[in-house]
């Protein structure tokens, strides 16, 4: 196999003096979608925050493209080309929706979508323009967060829980999105908790348990590992 696009090996973090990842360890291919799944407070997004730099207290390695990131603040780790789509989506409530689009400075002189592909991808934001960003549905919210880190040319996502508390037909939408990217060459790092979702979109699954990797699932294999997954995420 190919060196990854993105190796966590050994990874500790903590908030203040609580110790979250206690040697977190995967892979991420370049072009390939990769999940992280997990109880709540297991350590996920935790993980995507310190692979970002956004915690001051962590160790252990992260190699992205073969240079290590630990030590980097975060605006050189998204130089890199890694751009953060947190849960809580960070929309700007004094910007309109085109405003929040072209906030984001380009991290690469080439690649970033313009705003007409954007509204290729998402047509309702094209629709909701003018609109105050926050004043968007739950699910135009979360494409407005997707498209604004579409725009920096960053080619490796971190998106956090996009579904979370989405209705149905836009939980379709997203996973029609991502998959549109992974065609268009992006790799994805997915944290999320429903697998069932999961499984339409990435190629392996990782199962996080008390700040650590413990399993990892091909997608291939999901339905036969049905039973052990449901043990892990308690549904």
């Amino acid at each position: 196999m190919a060196e990854a696009q993105l190796s966590v090996r050994d990874l500790h973090a903590w908030y203040g003096e609580s110790h979250v990842l206690h040697g977190m360890s995967f892979d991420v291919q370049a072009g390939e979608v990769a999940t992280l799944l997990g109880r709540n407070g297991a350590g996920k997004t935790t993980t995507m925050r310190a692979i970002m730099g956004l915690l001051a207290n962590r160790k252990g390695s992260i190699k992205f493209e073969g240079a290590e990131l630990i030590g980097l603040k975060s605006n050189r780790i998204a130089r890199q080309g890694i751009a953060y789509c947190p849960e809580e989506r960070g929309i700007f409530s004094s910007l309109s929706v085109s405003e929040n689009l072209l906030l984001p400075p380009r991290i690469k002189t080439t690649g970033g979508f313009s705003l007409a592909e954007i509204y290729r991808l998402f047509p309702n934001l094209e629709a909701r323009a003018a609109s105050q960003g926050t004043k968007l549905s739950g699910g135009e919210q979360q494409m407005l967060a997707i498209a604004r880190i579409l725009r920096t040319g960053a080619q490796f996502l971190l998106l956090d829980e996009p579904t979370e508390g989405l209705a149905p037909v836009i939980v379709q939408q997203i996973g029609k999105t991502i998959n549109i990217l992974r065609q268009q060459g992006f790799t994805i790092l997915l944290v999320e908790q429903n697998f069932r979702f999961a499984a339409t979109v990435a190629d392996r699954h990782y199962v996080v348990e008390h700040g650590r990797v413990i399993d990892m699932v091909p997608n291939s294999a999901l339905e036969a590992n049905k039973q052990k997954l449901q043990s892990y995420l308690g549904v």
